[in-house]
């Protein structure tokens, strides 16, 4: 078993061409309300993903196990969206991204919030691919989506700052030509990210 990512709710594993994710154990935590948190979310996780997978592109559920906070999955091999954007023309990277903004549409449609929404999270092959819903909750809140969207425009200005524009304008070309509500959504967008410019002004 080959560990080949971590992060702070999670090992990943690859074992025989599937992927093992294993939640990690919080010592802040009382040991018995930690294992009852880690089972919940681990049972929730695999749940939801069953769930977006009739939705969009998701590796598939193979197996859960809640007492060893484990979910066994199908391993996608692809490229991490990441890792591929800067070699992408500047008209296919407005076609993969409006693709993009479609699929998050999708999951709003259907209440569902993904909560980590990067290209890290996201696997090209001839599909797309969204990964890791560790973060993942459902909510017919209009906030929420707004602010799932904030946070997918934060890690493209972050780490795809010279193809920005371009590529969020794509995102958001897809998502309004998908999404029930975009009116109500983009109003508490443009809300939610006058209160983080608020938040960034000095005293």
């Amino acid at each position: 078993m080959k560990k080949i990512a971590q992060g702070a709710e999670a090992v990943i594993y690859l074992k025989d061409n599937k992927i093992i994710k294993e939640r990690i154990k919080k010592t802040y935590r009382h040991e018995d309300i930690d294992k009852k948190i880690r089972k919940k979310n681990t049972r929730f996780e695999a749940r939801l993903l069953k769930k977006v997978a009739g939705i969009i592109p998701v590796p598939k559920v193979l197996n859960h196990c809640d007492k060893a906070m484990l979910i066994e999955m199908e391993f996608i091999e692809g490229k991490k969206l990441r890792d591929v954007v800067n070699e992408m023309s500047k008209d296919e990277r407005k076609k993969v991204f409006k693709r993009v903004g479609k699929k998050v549409a999708k999951l709003h449609n259907n209440n569902i919030i993904h909560g980590d929404l990067t290209t890290s999270n996201m696997i090209i092959r001839e599909k797309i691919y969204f990964i890791d819903f560790g973060l993942g909750f459902i909510s017919t809140k209009v906030e929420d989506k707004a602010v799932d969207l904030h946070l997918l425009k934060q890690a493209l200005e972050s780490k795809h700052h010279e193809h920005f524009e371009e590529i969020m304008d794509a995102v958001m070309d897809g998502y309004k030509e998908e999404i029930k509500e975009f009116k109500m959504v983009h109003e508490r967008l443009m809300k939610v990210e006058s209160r983080g410019r608020y938040k960034k002004k000095p005293n």
